[in-house]
């Protein structure tokens, strides 16, 4: 069931809570051998004890991405240098969740390396594999969250998204997954990748989860200096089923060589599809995003190196044994960090180095600007943009791992969301010949999650392709 339907049967008493958690319990240990969307098996059934609540989610519960702080259950990051983590505090969004009366599942869900990586396969736990077919990736950096919803071992999860680690695996494992406006949801206790890019945000079974969802996580948070403080719509009013007269831009740099054939064409039938219901629907022009890749993994490696410098091993996580305190640092860093997670500090700290950061961070950042006026433009005469999520469905696990830059392009069509701030939500649209799912982006201007909302359920609604599920 999705979220809202079981909500519907705890409120009226009809299911017990007890009989979700324990039909989880049963779900996860039937498949999650094959899929590993969890991690830290050893804390499995932990909390038993279900504490019925009432608000808006009414006991049900959250998986929870394991770069998301929750007091008194280990978060690690999925990476050997945090092992043993943690946290005496918790995130706000966590917080939140429990003062609308959910529980947070005692599993933390599978994540590339600190977020590091567009597949689920950088997790010192091991890779996830896609419901849809186990040879493939479920996406990342949230893979487990979405592979987790997508096979039925998590009624919604949290995820975090720092340039489509959200989407791209929504996308791939055929759910739903929504990357709020920066600042809308606080990152106050979401272990930082790129403190510019990262959000927290949904992923669920279908759009009117996500609205639920967003609604209990969204709000100003003091102890969040990029929350800002302005208020929160309803957004289940924003599920009308109504698109009539919106104005929807296609941006043609989208479509270009290189997208796979059967997902521009499952795309086209999409907006077509948006067309019938009543859009009008125009091709637009986003002139800088064939920069957004380079700008984003100048950003986002210089601020990951920067996040990541205080991982030394002094004050939590692993340490490495040494009598000597610079080999230390050497080698708790050495054994402690992935390969992809070097590859990105080394970046970074080139990028930010004497002589370098005004020929690269810099100038990143001007472009920046750049390709958020871009989305400014077009925002002006159009009500949201309408795009493909992904330019591949999910790919061969161990296809890109070793070619970097050819994993870095699978998220061209995310990243400039958020190098713009923007919010922009992943839909299911329909299937390629060996049935994996692709998804549907749709793109609306800052704090306007509600013609996200309206459009993605208006769709939704009308299709199919959110009903189909795998066979695992």
């Amino acid at each position: 069931m999705t979220a809202h339907e079981l909500l519907v049967r705890l409120k009226s008493g009809s299911v017990a809570s007890e009989a979700v958690q324990e039909a989880l319990y049963a779900r996860i240990e039937k498949v999650d051998s094959k899929i590993n969307a969890y991690v830290r098996r050893a804390d499995f059934r932990k909390n038993d004890a279900v504490n019925k609540k009432q608000g808006l989610l009414f006991s049900l519960p959250v998986t929870v991405k394991d770069n998301i702080c929750t007091e008194g259950l280990n978060t690690e990051c999925c990476s050997k240098i945090l092992a043993g983590f943690c946290p005496p505090y918790e995130a706000t969004v966590i917080s939140k969740l429990k003062k609308a009366g959910a529980e947070i599942f005692p599993l933390k869900a599978n994540m590339d390396e600190f977020a590091f990586g567009s597949s689920t396969e950088n997790s010192c736990f091991g890779p996830t594999h896609n419901p849809w077919n186990l040879g493939c990736v479920p996406g990342g950096s949230s893979g487990g969250s979405a592979a987790a919803v997508a096979a039925d071992e998590a009624i919604w999860a949290l995820g975090s998204d720092t340039g489509g680690s959200i989407r791209q695996p929504a996308s791939f494992c055929g759910v739903v997954g929504l990357k709020p406006t920066y600042g809308r949801v606080s990152r106050f206790g979401l272990i930082a990748f790129a403190s510019s890019l990262d959000q927290i945000g949904p992923i669920t079974k279908d759009v009117e989860d996500a609205a639920i969802l967003t609604q209990a996580i969204s709000g100003y948070d003091p102890n969040d200096s990029t929350s800002v403080d302005q208020d929160v719509p309803d957004y289940l009013k924003s599920l009308t089923k109504d698109i009539k007269g919106l104005r929807v831009g296609i941006p043609k740099e989208y479509f270009v060589e290189g997208m796979d054939s059967e997902v521009k064409s499952v795309i086209e039938q999409a907006v077509n599809k948006l067309k019938t219901l009543g859009a009008s629907v125009k091709e637009v022009s986003l002139p800088h995003t064939e920069y957004a890749v380079p700008v984003y993994y100048i950003i986002a490696t210089a601020e990951a190196s920067s996040n990541l410098a205080r991982f030394d091993g002094v004050q939590y996580g692993y340490r490495a044994k040494s009598d000597n305190l610079i080999e230390m640092y050497k080698r708790t860093r050495a054994e402690g960090f992935g390969d992809e997670a070097k590859r990105r500090i080394i970046l970074g700290t080139f990028a930010l180095s004497h002589g370098y950061y005004d020929a690269y961070y810099l100038r990143a950042l001007k472009v920046r600007t750049l390709i958020k006026q871009d989305f400014d433009r077009v925002f002006a005469e159009f009500d949201c943009i309408a795009a493909p999520t992904s330019p591949t469905p999910a790919f061969k696990l161990g296809e890109r791992a070793s070619e970097p830059l050819k994993m870095y392009l699978s998220d061209i069509y995310t990243i400039s969301v958020n190098l713009a701030g923007i919010p922009a939500i992943s839909i299911p649209c329909g299937f390629t010949k060996d049935k994996l799912p692709v998804g549907l982006q749709i793109m609306a201007g800052s704090f306007n999650e509600e013609m996200l909302f309206r459009v993605a359920h208006t769709f939704e609604q009308n299709t199919e392709w959110h009903k189909i599920k795998s066979s695992l």
